[in-house]
Order: structure tokens, then sequence, then C-alpha cells
């Protein structure tokens, strides 16, 4: 992975009271940032469909719940919970699964967003996590992998990032990235390129357009609500940079998604 490679901190649709969030999408193109949750416990399972379908129609589904599996008195370290428990810790490394694995629960998958009971719907997820924990699965990183080292040059950029990502929604200008790197405007721009492959400008519009997105296919919020909310000026700014960068209209790329999803 690269080191500019975007990282979400997504905001899952869990209330405090919710178990499952399963989100069933036919869209046409595989997009789904990298992210991460700061919630303890939580779980996702993101499986989709390509096989025998053309590359613009791709079936995604995302299932998010809690386990609380970490307490001395938890269920999940009873002996039935056994093979889901270990399956779960190694999950937090991130898990592929072999399609013969996939299969033994694909009608499963596909049907879980269906179920209106919530507590079926539970036990239906109880089901595929044990089916999943019978069979191998790969780990996607290793347990080094938060101890690569930080140069001083990278935490510059790291901290521009993290500034960029909490005020995306606000004009960001030059002058003040400059003074959270210490630098001047001409030296931290070539900088900033050199360290990210990308302009400073195009970095941002890069931010805000991922927010976009996921606005367009998360909520029912107008298109110049979303424009106003990721940081753009006018909506013909945010309509002229999202057919740069996406090859369609906002419009034509909420249509392209067709979405169910329940919260349970």
């Amino acid at each position: 992975m690269k080191s500019d490679t975007k990282v979400l901190h997504e905001i899952t649709p869990l209330g405090d009271r919710d178990f499952m969030y399963v989100a069933d999408r036919y869209k046409s193109e595989f997009n789904y940032p990298i992210h991460c949750h700061d919630m303890m416990n939580m779980m996702e399972l993101h499986a989709w469909e390509q096989n025998g379908r053309p590359a613009t129609d791709i079936h995604e589904i995302t299932i998010q719940f809690r386990l609380d599996f970490d307490r001395e008195n938890s269920a999940f370290l009873t002996n039935p919970f056994d093979s889901i428990y270990k399956m779960l810790v190694r999950a937090r490394k991130g898990l592929a699964f072999p399609m013969s694995s996939i299969m033994r629960v694909y009608r499963q998958l596909t049907n879980l967003s269906s179920i209106k009971e919530g507590f079926v719907a539970v036990l239906e997820l109880l089901d595929i996590l044990y089916e999943l924990s019978k069979g191998e699965a790969t780990e996607l990183s290793s347990s080094a992998f938060a101890q690569v080292p930080v140069t001083s040059d990278s935490r510059r950029v790291l901290k521009v990032k993290n500034y960029i990502d909490a005020h995306y929604m606000e004009p960001l200008r030059l002058t003040q990235l400059c003074d959270i790197a210490g630098m001047t405007p001409s030296a931290f721009s070539r900088f900033f390129k050199l360290r990210t492959g990308k302009t400073l400008n195009d970095y941002i519009i890069d931010v805000r357009l991922g927010y976009a997105t996921r606005m367009l296919v998360d909520t029912t919020s107008t298109i110049a609500e979303i424009s106003y909310s990721c940081g753009f000026n006018t909506l013909s700014n945010f309509n002229r940079q999202f057919k740069k960068g996406k090859g369609c209209s906002p419009s034509e790329f909420r249509k392209k998604y067709r979405k169910t999803k329940i919260i349970i």
C-alpha cells in the first residue's frame, strides 16, 4: 500500500441500539474506498459479485455488525462460538475468503437484506459467520503493518492531509496549509507534489469528491446540498469537477446505484 493512499474514517449508520446494517447495491463500478471505523467491536463483511456479469454491472453487499467478544463474560468466548471467535480475532487484520467458502454462504448473503424480522436476520448472520469460520481465509495485513516508521517529512504531509480531511467542507487556503507544514508556499507546493504525486488543489478536489460520492449513494440530500457540504463553492464547479473526475454527472452517478438497505 502506498503511503499516500486515502483512508477514510467512515461514519457507520448504526445507532446505539442497532446491531446490524445491511446494504445491497447494484452499481456500475467498484469504487468502495479504503476506510476504517472508530467503533470498537464493530466488524464489516464486504462481498461483491461480477462473475458472469459485465464490468459495469456489479452486485455489492456490505454488512456492518456489532459483536462484543473481548469481555471476559462474552458469550463468544464459550465453546459453541470458538471458530467464530478465532475468525473475528484474525479479521482485525482483514480476511479474504476462498471461492469455496463464499459459495457456501452466497444465497444467504444475497437474501439477508430481504429478511424483515430482526431476530431472524441476526441468526442468519451468525450462521453465515459460522460457515465462513469453517474454511480457510488469508490475512490481508501483518501484525507489523502499523509499525512502519514515519519520517519527519511524512509527518508534515500527514498533518496537512489530516487537516484537509477534517476541514474539507471549508475554504482551504494555501497559506494556512503552509503554516501547518512550516514551509513557504513555493517550497510546500513542490514538496507536496513530490510526496503525493498530486498538486495540492487536485488532492483537495479528490478528497471532496470522495465524500460527495458517498453522500450521493448513502443520503437523500440534494446535489446542491452535497456540493456545498463537501466544500465546493458553486454547484456548477461541483458538476464540472465531478464530471472530470468520475466521467459522469452527479445525478447520473446517483442513478447508477440501486440499493436496498436495512438497519436492525
